[in-house]
């Protein structure tokens, strides 16, 4: 992934934001074209602090037959994105451009045993579980024994060891004050995706977006703009 160092986050960033993101797309090479499943997963990490992402495919899906334990496979997590237009920017002669947040986990992928698969089923629904309280949390304890050891074996558990971990958190965070509080401010008032980079963008420099402080700057920013014109 290529990445401008200032929009680069460290490394601690990008697995939080891929451990509560819970869902990406994986991506192998079949020696022909690239292989792909849009899937949810959820990370562990080994007694030396290696993180793992456990998943499981349908047992059919492609994916299965080249997790051979070696070969280095992708997982791309992707959060809220938004386009700006260069008219929302304070400052004249910008161009548009995006904004996003996107990891890339990658590292090679093994087949789970039974055991291993048994207890990442339960987990991943214990994690999405949560998400919806307060209500009673769903557990495959409420199927019957039968029908869930059937489907059990339509499907395949994996798990990638993460050996590279890159990020871009692009939030116009090289902009002047002026700017970055401009398209915050204009994006705060679009779609749902728009306003969530908004709101990252005020978590981020939330000194910017105290009123009086806000106006100072563009002042400033418009005098010293007219002076280089002048």
């Amino acid at each position: 992934m290529y990445t401008p160092p200032f929009f680069k986050p460290d490394r601690a960033a990008s697995l939080k934001f891929a451990e509560e993101r819970g869902f990406g797309t994986m991506c192998a090479f079949d020696g022909h074209k690239p292989v792909a499943s849009p899937l949810p997963f959820y990370l562990t990490y080994a007694a030396d602090g290696t993180p793992q992402a456990a998943f499981h495919v349908a047992r059919h899906n492609p994916l299965v037959k080249l997790a051979d334990g070696a070969t280095s496979w992708l997982l791309a997590i992707n959060g809220p994105d938004a386009y700006v237009s260069p008219d929302w920017y304070v400052s004249p002669d910008q161009v548009p451009t995006w904004l996003y947040q996107s990891v890339h986990l990658g590292g090679p992928v093994r087949p789970m045993s039974d055991d291993e698969l048994a207890v990442q089923i339960d987990t991943l629904s214990d994690i999405f579980e949560s998400w919806l309280l307060p209500k009673t949390p769903w557990t495959s304890a409420k199927m019957t024994a039968g029908r869930f050891e059937t489907l059990k074996k339509a499907i395949v558990g994996l798990v990638m060891t993460v050996d590279e971990v890159e990020g871009s958190f692009k939030l116009n965070q090289h902009k002047s004050d002026a700017d970055y509080a401009a398209i915050a401010t204009a994006l705060g008032e679009r779609d749902a995706d728009a306003r969530q980079i908004s709101r990252l963008m005020r978590q981020a420099r939330p000194q910017v977006f105290d009123d009086q402080a806000f106006e100072d700057q563009v002042f400033a920013d418009t005098n010293k703009l007219e002076r280089s014109v002048s």
